[in-house]
């Protein structure tokens, strides 16, 4: 094995719980329950002697591992880990329209349509283009062998069938709640999940 990576989705935001999208263009704070859900996850894994902290260069991911950054651990921030940005539908209420223009474009990214996109935002094809820059990024650091990447819902769904070689039509396979952990271990060119949507530390 040549990496072990955790892999986090930030904590909660006020718009996560209001179900509005944020996307890559609002940056948001996370709220209480986000900063417990950050403190839970710390406490249980303050003790992995990570070597390494990815995050994008929005503040809500910064936020959710800062009890790692203040513990002295190196830390880079990546544009290529952003969310996918959702366009004018950002920070936009969550009512019939948005439901309705949202299913749609899950639709067409369930049918294979990987450059939909919505009006100034981006398609998941642009954001795969970027994640694998980021992974390339990653992997060329030999000597990084332990890593914590925090970062967003539809990104790191993206990023999973990046990793394992699926079709983009397959993200929905990846469920994720705010904190939650996916751990991967990199053998050679070989991403292997061994932990899967664990939120054992939220119990």
């Amino acid at each position: 094995m040549d990496k072990e990576i955790y892999i986090i989705r930030h904590g909660e935001t006020e718009l996560n719980k209001l179900g509005i999208v944020q996307g890559r263009g609002i940056n948001s704070d996370l709220n209480d329950t986000g900063r417990s859900q950050a403190a839970a996850f710390y406490a249980r894994y303050k003790n992995v002697p990570f070597e390494k902290i990815y995050t994008s260069k929005l503040k809500r991911t910064h936020q959710t591992v800062q009890g790692f950054i203040d513990a002295g651990i190196p830390w880079e921030q990546v544009a290529g880990l952003d969310e996918l940005a959702w366009g004018k539908w950002e920070g936009k209420p969550n009512d019939d329209n948005a439901i309705a223009a949202f299913k749609a474009i899950v639709t067409a990214w369930d049918e294979g349509d990987y450059d939909a996109q919505f009006e100034g935002g981006e398609s998941p094809n642009q954001v795969l283009a970027r994640l694998k820059e980021a992974v390339d990024l990653i992997k060329s650091k030999k000597e990084e062998k332990l890593i914590l990447i925090c970062m967003h819902g539809r990104a790191m769904r993206l990023l999973l069938c990046l990793l394992m070689n699926k079709p983009l039509s397959e993200m929905g396979d990846f469920p994720h709640q705010n904190t939650t952990l996916y751990k991967v271990e990199l053998t050679g060119d070989e991403f292997n999940i061994v932990e899967f949507n664990n939120t054992d530390h939220l119990k």
